[in-house]
């Protein structure tokens, strides 16, 4: 089994920051692509950032400039820095990873976390 724990959601002003982390655990043998999505109320799950086993890297439109997303292989830990946070990135926020669980199984399987709330309110 693979888990994926997300932290550091949170309450924040418009304009300030936050720091997610996601982090994996259980029978990996590697992590290939991760990536960080939201869902906002009454909103379809949107992508935000992706983020290759090779460190590229792909952002949303409305997150470009203003979150950064990293990860620590060695950790298995996924990050988004997000800064001057506006009212509209208030959503539910999940990570993402496509797991290979076994090294004789080429297969990657994806998992998602069960996702971290940030608000973002005066």
């Amino acid at each position: 089994q693979v888990q994926l724990v997300e932290s550091g959601g949170g309450l924040v002003q418009p304009g300030g920051s936050l720091r997610l982390s996601c982090a994996a655990s259980g029978t990996i043998f590697s992590i290939n692509d991760m990536g960080w999505y939201r869902q906002a109320p009454g909103k379809q799950r949107e992508l935000v950032a992706t983020i290759s086993s090779g460190g590229s890297t792909n952002y949303a439109d409305s997150v470009k400039g203003r979150f950064t997303i990293s990860r620590d292989n060695a950790k298995k830990t996924m990050y988004l820095q997000m800064s001057n946070l506006k009212p509209e990135d208030a959503a539910v926020y999940y990570c993402n990873a496509a797991v290979r669980p076994y090294s004789l199984r080429p297969n990657y399987i994806s998992y998602w976390g069960q996702g971290t709330q940030v608000t973002v309110s005066s």
